[in-house]
């Protein structure tokens, strides 16, 4: 009898063991299953940062290619102007926006806004030249005031 109460108490150790062993591992695997999920959120919000960072150095990166290409035909363009006889002594400005050359200040003479121009115009990776030169007291300024009488 003591035989049969003792195989029955080990028994129920044994299921009892068995039961709450296996709740146990059903929470491991609960967790473990949070913890996945928690890594793989991770990950996406670490793949998207990353994604973005991608897409803001890539777009840095085209803005100071541009911003270099510039200054080249910057240079290009003065030397080209700073060389010619008729415009070695204005004070000009000469900006550029993709690909287009903007002229500011002043001039002597039409002539030399003309000469300006073109010679901008004709200047490797030059697509447009926007005309903001001056000239004082020009011709076209007198033939435009009334004459007098």
């Amino acid at each position: 009898m003591m035989r049969s109460w003792a195989l029955a108490a080990l028994t129920s150790l044994a299921l009892g063991m068995a039961f709450w062993g296996g709740i146990g591992r059903a929470q491991q695997e609960g967790a473990a299953e949070k913890a996945g999920e928690k890594l793989d959120e991770v990950g996406r919000k670490i793949k998207k940062g990353l994604e973005k960072a991608e897409d803001t150095v890539r777009e840095q990166f085209h803005r100071t290619r541009e911003s270099v290409h510039g200054m080249g035909m910057v240079a290009r363009v003065y030397g080209r102007l700073h060389w010619d006889k008729a415009l070695h002594s204005s004070a000009l400005t000469i900006r550029v926006e993709n690909g287009a050359v903007v002229l500011r200040g002043a001039v002597p003479t039409l002539a030399a806004k003309a000469k300006a121009v073109d010679l901008a115009a004709e200047t490797v990776g030059v697509t447009q030249v926007i005309d903001e030169l001056t000239v004082p007291g020009s011709e076209a300024e007198k033939t435009r005031a009334p004459a007098k009488p």
